[in-house]
Parts: C-alpha cells; structure tokens; sequence
C-alpha cells in the first residue's frame, strides 16, 4: 500500500508518499504567493491548487511504486465560488487573514445575534466566518454572487477535480460560520438561505471517509490510477494535528507554520466568544481552536528585508541576542489579529528600538513575539475551562531548535516534536491509509524530542509578558488610525496594491 497526501498551504503546496508502515518514500514542495490586491484583502487562484496537485503528484508517483489511495488537505475556511460545473468565477478569498468583511460582520452580528451565533454555530462571527465574506462578495461583486452555485475551499476543490464529487467535510463546515449548526452537525437553513440564498452547499463527509474515486480524466492528467479512492481530506491545521497523533482529549497542537495555529482537543463543546468552538477532525471529536494572523511569515519578512541570508545564520545571530532581544518587545500584529485579539485593524510594533540593535535582535524579537501570543491564546484556553495535559509541536518552524525552546520558555509548556513534521500533508496520507484500513499514528510516527522550558529565564519572560499585555491596548487608537490611511492610500493608489 502506497497513498499519497498533499496539502495546499498560504506559502506553498507540498506532497508526500508513504508506505503502509508510514515510512515516507517521498517529498515535494511548490512554492507560491497569495495576492494582496488591497490592505486586508489576501487571495489565490483556485487554478494553483489544482495545477500544483498535479505537478506534485506526478513527481512523486515517479519515484515510488502504484498509489492505492489520495489523501488531501488545505488552508481555511476559504471562499472559492464556482458556477454549477465547479469552474471558479473569481480568486479564492483565503481564511482570518483576508479581512476585508468587517462590515459585513458587524451588520450580520446585528441581524443574528452574537450570542445567537456563539450558541449555535461555536464561534462568533469575525474575519475567519465564511459567511460574512460571502455577503462581501454579494455587495461588492453582485455579479459573481449571481452566477456562484457552489461553495469549495482547498482540500474540497481537489477532491472535485480529481473525482467529479462535491462534498465538504464536517470540520471545514463547521468553520463555515454561521452556515452550519455545530449542535446538529450539519447546515442550517435558515441562515444560510439568508446570506446565500443560491447556493448550493455541498454534502456533508467525515474528513477520512472516502468521497468518490479518480476519474479517468483526473488520472491522465495527474498519472494516479483511475479508480483509487480520493479521501474527503480537511483544514490543514487539523490534518497537521492527526499528522503528530494530537486529537486525544486534552491535546494541543501547536503548528508552526506562516501563521501559528492551536487546537486543543475536547470532547464537549467550549465556548468563548475570544476562540473557535469546532467539529473534531475526528467524529465524536471537538476542538477549541485559536490562531495568529502571522508567525513563520513575519520571520520570513525580516529576512527579505535583510537581503536573504542563510536561516541558520539568523538562528544563530538571534540566539546570540539572547532572552529580551537586548530590550526589544515586538506585537506580531502585522496582518491584524486573529484569536484572542480579534482585531483586523491590530498593526506590528517594534518597542525600543536603537541604533544599536542588530538584525539578529530582531529576529529574536519575532519569535519571542510569536511566544507570547501563543500563551495569549493558552492562557485564554485554560481561562475557557480547557483542559491541556499534552502538547505537541509540529510545522517548519520545528526545525532548528530555537523557536521552540523560545516558546517553551515563554509558556513554560513541554512541547513533544514527533520524528515526522512534514504536517499536513502527511496527515492527509494517513487519512488515505485509513480509508483503507488501520493506520496507527503512534507507530507511524513516534515521539523524537521534548522540549522543556529553562526555569532559569522564567521570571525575565513573564515581566516581559505583562508588558507585551500592556503595549496592545496602549497602541490600539493609534494602530485603528494607521490602518484607516492604509486602506485610504490604497484607494486612492491602486499601484500601492501587490502581492505578498
């Protein structure tokens, strides 16, 4: 049994094959960009996805033996409308990053209810919610809206294209706010008839159940058999979760990645309006779930702007810095906020800045940024009645070692690095290889290194946390006057829009 898995994330598409056993026999990355075609709008092409699938699939069933199953996972929620033959009508609009529906978020909030979404949906509607950028779309592209007759995201967009079904998976849906009913487990009518009213919202799977098989024409142009199955597949921070065996009740996932993600696996619903309260990947699972707007992509600016060095050589100047970056404090706010903030109009902030400091300070400083908001998010979880017994970090930024102790430091969590942290892609492969029959996580990929926090820097980082708590709020009027005149200049000055 060979299976494939591939994963469509913000910063590039990846690909993996793995044997029965879940050694991995191959690996491939295709890098890519988002379109930023206005402040708080980030965007792609469904196009890439499938046209990555298939420059994937066909480098690695070249070097390994016949696939018997595809697994497939992707960024989330997303918007990609299509008309009835699936064929996109505009760039997909991507996940809490884009966030460019705040208004349609206050309006909805007001016709539905806050508490009323929170109760019936598991989150509050904010700049991950599908439905208010739905609405964005009716109101600002009323011809798209008109023609749109089906809703996809990454993972669901591939299984289409490789076996004609149109299905969604239950955790996606469930991110789908406030379209699907989390207590029922499936769409709810009435709300999804008022935002999108010709719509027609797929049916609804389990991510590892099989949703169809590839099709003959899907097999000439990706070089898979004709007839293996295609799993359902999920949202990339869930795949990557079963990829590390994270979904036992009082599990968290950290995912290190462009942005940082966290799911911490329950098994009642926990709601609190600061996090997302979702479906599990897993059926008789749930999740509380929180997420910041960047991470790995704000290190990755830094380097750009730093002429591209090696980042080993970053590494090391950063942890030459040392704890405090030598008085530096950063917010990692720099594409707004997502959880527990939830402020689009959060911006990046660099405090203490000297002549002196050094690009290895800054560094330092992202990461320690990136720390903090994760025991933000950890210490609203815990606040929320979460329980946390285990956490297990997986992501590229598992590798090298530096930002791992950095946030084991700050958080004072053990965090468990298991031998395979390839992601998402590899927990596609294991849903394939499920479909398929029993796969066991904890063999496939046992546990390689923990990390433990330095008891020794505990009191320099948490005066360093009470003043990383006091410097949004002190910011915040000015960062919401800042982001007003970025918007006003890109509309004044379509050139000042690229992409990213």
């Amino acid at each position: 049994m060979t299976v494939l898995g591939v994963d469509i994330g913000t910063s590039s598409s990846k690909g993996v094959l793995v044997d029965k056993d879940g050694t991995v026999l191959a690996t491939a990355v295709r890098p890519h960009t988002v379109s930023r075609p206005r402040p708080g709008h980030v965007e792609m092409d469904a196009h890439v996805w499938w046209d990555e699938f298939v420059s994937l699939a066909r480098e690695l069933t070249e070097s390994g033996g016949p696939v018997t199953a595809v697994g497939v996972s992707g960024m989330g929620p997303c918007v990609a409308l299509t008309d009835e033959t699936g064929t996109p009508l505009r760039p997909a609009i991507l996940y809490g990053v884009d966030t460019r529906a705040t208004e349609q978020i206050a309006r909805l909030e007001g016709e539905l209810g806050r508490d009323a979404v929170l109760e019936r949906c598991g989150s509050v509607l904010s700049t991950q919610a599908v439905g208010p950028k739905i609405a964005w779309l009716t109101e600002h592209e009323p011809e798209v809206a008109a023609r749109a007759r089906r809703l996809y995201m990454p993972s669901s967009y591939l299984v289409h294209r490789l076996s004609g079904a149109y299905v969604l998976d239950h955790h996606s849906a469930s991110q789908a706010v406030p379209l699907y009913d989390s207590l029922a487990q499936g769409w709810y009518d009435p709300w999804a008839r008022h935002i999108a009213p010709d719509l027609e919202l797929p049916p609804l799977r389990w991510p590892g159940d099989i949703a169809g098989h590839v099709t003959a024409e899907a097999a000439a142009a990706t070089g898979l058999p004709v007839g293996i199955p295609v799993v359902t597949g999920t949202i990339d921070a869930w795949s990557e979760a079963l990829s590390v065996d994270a979904q036992h009740t009082g599990d968290l996932m950290l995912m290190y990645g462009s942005t940082m993600f966290l799911i911490n696996t329950t098994v009642e619903r926990v709601l609190v309006p600061q996090l997302w309260s979702t479906v599990g990947a897993l059926p008789g699972t749930r999740s509380l779930a929180g997420g910041m707007a960047t991470s790995g992509m704000v290190t990755d600016w830094l380097r750009e702007l730093f002429g591209a060095p090696e980042p080993a050589a970053l590494l090391a100047e950063a942890e030459r810095s040392g704890p405090g970056a030598r008085g530096l404090l950063m917010l990692p706010y720099f594409a707004g906020e997502r959880t527990p903030v939830a402020d689009p109009d959060a911006r990046g902030l660099i405090a203490g800045l000297t002549v002196e400091h050094t690009r290895g300070d800054l560094y330092r400083a992202a990461l320690e940024a990136t720390a903090f908001g994760v025991r933000h998010n950890v210490e609203a979880m815990r606040a929320a009645g979460a329980r946390i017994d285990r956490v297990v970090a997986v992501g590229g930024g598992t590798r090298g070692g530096l930002w791992t102790r950095v946030v084991s430091d700050v958080t004072g969590l053990e965090q468990e690095i298991r031998s395979v942290t390839l992601g998402a892609s590899y927990g596609a492969a294991y849903l394939a290889a499920s479909a398929l029959g029993a796969a066991d996580m904890d063999a496939w990929n046992p546990v390689r290194e923990r990390v433990t926090p330095d008891p020794r820097l505990r009191s320099r980082y948490e005066e360093l946390y009470e003043l990383y708590l006091r410097l949004y709020p002190a910011t915040r009027d000015v960062a919401h006057t800042l982001a007003r005149h970025q918007r006003d200049a890109s509309a004044s000055d379509p050139t000042r829009a690229g992409n990213a």
